[in-house]
């Protein structure tokens, strides 16, 4: 019988660790250990995310461009950048004049962004900071997106009103909502089908909709509402 319990209890053990280390990789075991965790991998992060440059062009860059049609010099932001995934899914499809920032917290994934992002210096930007604390004015940005990230964060909501708020009036919002059965293991987070599209309208944004992505993840597209005036003309 003891030796009965013991097996139940490493068994149990194994599952807490994969739990906290593997299904959500440490993040709730800090943020500094996440970033710490990212900063260990931030090397191979694309090998073992399996990103696919053509698939990323179609269904991030090339949707984003055409969004933005009719912006002049777009400024987008994209938090939790990593390997600078949305920054060079949009300079990679030829689109100029374009002026994108990339942040994240780890050290270690902004210095593989740096190195991705070489030959696109002029227009990339890389800042490393807290995505519940931007260090950006209001209604600075024409879009602002944040993918494979917020079901990670302690507080999705309070990202999403950040990003809300860097986002200017009329402006394109791009976010990823963790789906499926490993959406569950994500405890208190924004995580789920559903879940992501009433935290955005909640917080006011119009215009939401939902496409499927992966696996894992939909992406979820809004926009923030034109300012108007008392009596209904636009500003």
């Amino acid at each position: 019988m003891i030796v009965l319990w013991v097996a139940l209890g490493l068994l149990a053990l194994a599952v807490l660790v994969y739990w906290a280390f593997i299904s959500t990789e440490g993040t709730y075991l800090g943020p500094r250990l996440v970033a710490l965790l990212y900063d260990w991998t931030a090397a191979r992060y694309d090998r073992i995310k399996s990103v696919h440059f053509v698939d990323e062009a179609r269904f991030i860059g090339l949707p984003l461009i055409a969004a933005l049609e009719g912006v002049s010099a777009p400024r987008v932001l994209d938090v939790a950048t990593g390997t600078a995934r949305v920054p060079l899914a949009v300079v990679s499809r030829l689109a100029p004049g374009w002026h994108l920032v990339g942040l994240d917290h780890s050290a270690g994934m902004l210095a593989s962004a740096q190195n991705a992002t070489a030959d696109w210096r002029a227009q990339v930007l890389l800042v490393r900071a807290d995505a519940a604390r931007l260090p950006f004015d209001d209604a600075t940005f024409d879009a602002v997106t944040c993918l494979e990230a917020l079901e990670f964060m302690t507080s999705g909501e309070a990202v999403v009103a950040e990003l809300g708020r860097v986002l200017r009036p009329g402006g394109v919002m791009l976010l990823s909502n963790r789906v499926g059965a490993e959406a569950t293991v994500f405890l208190g987070r924004l995580a789920r089908r559903g879940t992501l599209e009433r935290c955005l309208s909640a917080q006011g944004l119009t215009d939401i909709r939902t496409e499927r992505w992966q696996v894992y993840y939909d992406l979820v597209w809004a926009r923030k509402p034109d300012i108007v005036e008392e009596h209904g003309h636009e500003a």
